[in-house]
């Protein structure tokens, strides 16, 4: 058990401003990812992610695309944990890329006096069990799962000649490219804890404007950047599912029915 555990004040930051042209694609029509359902909104990712997972002090969503639909599903379907979320809106989710959302989050989390936060994306589907470990470990945390590395899906991290954690992705989902010898590579669960809030504070504000343009793995890399195999725990997921188009999508239902839990 962590020290103080009880009074640490625990954040869940998921961020969901993206159009996720993928998914949208794939069932022919827009739509906001993590709020997507076909029966009942149980089954949408966010439901997943809020009401399944561990229990938070505080919630903050980082929306953006279709953002006024995800604020009147909150309030209509999330009145349980409504009291708890905290909304904010990137206006320039079509100009920036998954930093700036990240940059908000982080933003809002420190204000209130965040002692940890989780940040997972918004379009993930992963085991309880392994989740628990995150949201229990008195340590930063970085995930990875067993799927197979494949340049179009793949968020990759790997340890260089000298040991050192580099994330890489690439945002036209072609070709990944790693040029200096490596010891280990691994699929990233895309989950992340941060327990050293002033090491994030300052990551954040000397963050450069030009940068907003990339993806959350500048601010990712800059926090761990320099921390030691001892500063960090490695937890790995055994059910994961990245939700880029519905046939991924599809894959939770069989999921659910092997915890018994068939709607």
């Amino acid at each position: 058990m962590c020290k103080g555990v009880g009074e640490k004040l625990k954040i869940l930051l998921l961020t969901v401003a993206g159009v996720s042209s993928r998914f949208c694609k794939s069932i022919g029509k827009t739509y906001l990812k993590c709020i997507y359902y076909k029966n009942s909104i149980k089954e949408s990712l966010l439901y997943h992610m809020i009401f399944e997972r561990e229990k938070f002090d505080k919630y903050i969503i980082v929306g953006g695309f279709k953002f006024d639909e995800l604020k009147e599903v909150l309030k209509k379907e999330f009145k349980e944990y409504y009291q708890k979320i905290i909304l904010i809106e990137n206006q320039y989710y079509r100009e920036y890329g998954s930093c700036y959302s990240l940059y908000l989050g982080v933003k809002a989390a420190i204000e209130i006096g965040a002692d940890e936060i989780v940040f997972a994306e918004g379009d993930l589907y992963v085991d309880k069990e392994n989740f628990s470990k995150v949201f229990k470990s008195c340590n930063n945390v970085i995930t990875y799962n067993n799927i197979p590395i494949l340049a179009n899906k793949a968020v990759v991290f790997y340890y260089n000649y000298k040991d050192k954690l580099h994330y890489i992705y690439d945002t036209n989902h072609d070709l990944l490219e790693i040029k200096e010898p490596f010891r280990a590579i691994f699929n990233s669960g895309q989950i992340w804890k941060f327990i050293d809030i002033y090491r994030l504070s300052r990551v954040v504000n000397e963050i450069e404007k030009e940068s907003w343009k990339g993806t959350n793995l500048i601010i990712i890399q800059s926090y761990f950047d320099g921390l030691s195999r001892q500063q960090y725990e490695m937890i790995g997921f055994q059910k994961w599912i990245n939700c880029n188009t519905i046939e991924d999508f599809n894959q939770i239902e069989g999921e659910d029915k092997e915890y018994g839990k068939i709607r």
